[in-house]
């Protein structure tokens, strides 16, 4: 599948510290969202987002409902240092989707499902371009002397 919609703005990245968020464990404290933001406004976000909806699994109604919820400009996107990686937090639907009426479209759990899906994956095609195709640095982690040396 595809789905043919044209990219948004790229999101503005927060100051938020990457820990508070419930699926990311991230330690040093610099985690260059300056950089990153750039990266995304030159060029990273609409091409990863190229590549998304190429194979995404959204249809047209799931993308709308994810834009008309702002939800796309609550990406997060930050350096790993430890892990040398792009980490990031994708922005979901909560499981009370129900409860809150929060879209009058948004009546099923496979459409949450599949905007929370969504969104993952395009947040983890975003990481994936940033590290590939814009960034030059080097983590500068240095690793212990006194770890395993595991070779064969």
């Amino acid at each position: 599948m595809s789905l043919d919609v044209d990219p948004p703005d790229p999101p503005e990245l927060a100051a938020v510290d990457p820990n508070e968020y419930e699926d990311a464990e991230v330690s040093g404290g610099e985690y260059r969202r300056d950089e990153l933001e750039a990266f995304l406004r030159e060029g990273a976000w609409e091409e990863a987002f190229d590549e998304w909806t190429a194979g995404s699994d959204m249809d047209e109604e799931d993308w709308r409902i994810a834009l008309d919820l702002g939800l796309v400009s609550r990406f997060d996107f930050f350096w790993d240092d430890f892990a040398d990686r792009v980490g990031y937090h994708a922005p979901g639907l909560p499981e009370d989707w129900k409860e809150r009426d929060l879209h009058p479209d948004l009546d099923s759990w496979g459409t949450v499902s599949a905007i929370n899906a969504g969104l993952t994956e395009l947040g983890q095609i975003v990481c994936e371009t940033l590290k590939t195709e814009y960034i030059d640095w080097e983590a500068d982690f240095d690793a212990p002397d006194d770890l395993p040396d595991f070779e064969a």
